[in-house]
């Protein structure tokens, strides 16, 4: 039987809630180390579940300013509760992200968020590329769909390779955090500054 101190303590951990880290607990009979395998297992599966389900309303606004005081980005990051918010990976998240804002210069957070003409003209201009090409009209469109994907990854945050290992984009890394932290996280908005 899991004691409160020791959810209490797996909930500080994880962010977890209370009745999946009690549940975790007693499934790895108070072995501390084996309940978080629990949870990180659990949490992997219901990632998905948690961005299509749940709305965010808490969340906290992270800021990176350069050494130089020439160069800045700030980041809205929501989450579903205060209790992560406050929750130190969350912010240590917000921070990486306000500083991937700045290095990086995105555009958009996400292809869905470009707005409709953008994207349009994107593709036209990628299409009319293709017409001297002389190829069947099904790889023309193969080839304009790998344009648009990298095109994403230049423009688009959540498509971006994370600056601090570029082998995982962002989203990758956004979706490993809602596994482990256990709550739907969502990047709203950013903006970037920059002197001259």
């Amino acid at each position: 039987m899991a004691d409160a101190k020791m959810v209490m303590e797996l909930r500080s951990q994880t962010g977890a809630g209370i009745v999946d880290a009690k549940d975790a607990l007693e499934e790895a009979g108070g072995d501390m180390q084996k309940a978080m395998e629990i949870l990180k297992k659990k949490g992997a599966a219901k990632a998905a579940k948690k961005t299509s389900e749940r709305t965010t309303s808490e969340g906290i606004v992270a800021a990176y300013i350069h050494h130089t005081k020439k160069l800045g980005a700030m980041v809205e990051v929501q989450s579903e509760s205060d209790f992560v918010a406050r929750n130190e990976e969350f912010r240590q998240f917000a921070d990486d992200i306000a500083m991937q804002v700045a290095a990086i210069d995105p555009l958009y957070v996400s292809p869905e968020t470009i707005p409709a003409d953008v994207f349009e003209k994107q593709r036209e201009i990628f299409k009319v590329e293709m017409e001297g090409e002389n190829k069947p009209d099904e790889i023309k469109e193969k080839i304009i769909e790998g344009k648009l994907a990298k095109w994403f990854s230049e423009v688009c945050l959540l498509k971006q390779p994370y600056f601090r290992d570029e082998d995982m984009t962002v989203e990758e890394l956004l979706n490993e955090k809602i596994a482990k932290i256990g709550e739907k996280i969502v990047i709203a908005r950013f903006a970037r500054y920059n002197m001259g």
